[in-house]
């Protein structure tokens, strides 16, 4: 059983790495000029994977990654993952579902960038992993149900009869 302390915590990095996903979608979508400037923002014409996955220099999925490089299907799997995993991280609804979808979205995206670039301060674990890894954990600890929706969302009948929607 978790402290108070300990499910206040958890349910501040719930929200704090929703908001990392949600951000990114937004920020994807508008351009707000942080990572995304306007003129490739998704409304107006861009690609939200185009520039990361065209960009590539080295590794065995190079090749790979540039052949779905702003594909369209490519585009709108990314959007609407971040999307659902950040208003799931948010709201504590659907982590199960939200975790597995950000452990596999992180792992991608380290496969596409691995191997690590020699600047980096670790060559196995960076941020890919550690937002995987803690959407699991917060999934696996009921985060939702501290500052979040999961408790009521666990007692719908469609998440009763579907466990793995929790």
């Amino acid at each position: 059983m978790l402290t108070h302390a300990a499910a206040r915590a958890l349910a501040v990095l719930r929200i704090t790495t929703g908001f990392v996903f949600l951000w990114a979608f937004l920020d994807k979508t508008f351009g707000f000029g942080f990572a995304t400037p306007a003129e490739r923002a998704w409304i107006n014409g861009g690609s939200p994977t185009k520039g990361f996955l065209s960009s590539l220099e080295t590794g065995p999925f190079t090749g790979f990654f540039h052949s779905i490089a702003g594909a369209t299907w490519a585009n709108w799997l990314f959007m609407l993952g971040l999307l659902g995993i950040g208003v799931a991280m948010i709201l504590g609804i659907g982590l199960r579902v939200a975790a597995v979808a950000a452990a596999l979205m992180m792992a991608f995206m380290w496969v596409a960038e691995w191997p690590l670039a020699a600047g980096s301060s670790n060559p196995v674990v960076d941020y890919h992993v550690i937002y995987g890894v803690s959407a699991v954990v917060l999934a696996l600890t009921y985060a939702g149900h501290t500052w979040g929706l999961g408790r009521r969302w666990a007692r719908l009948p469609l998440v009763q009869r579907r466990r793995w929607l929790i």
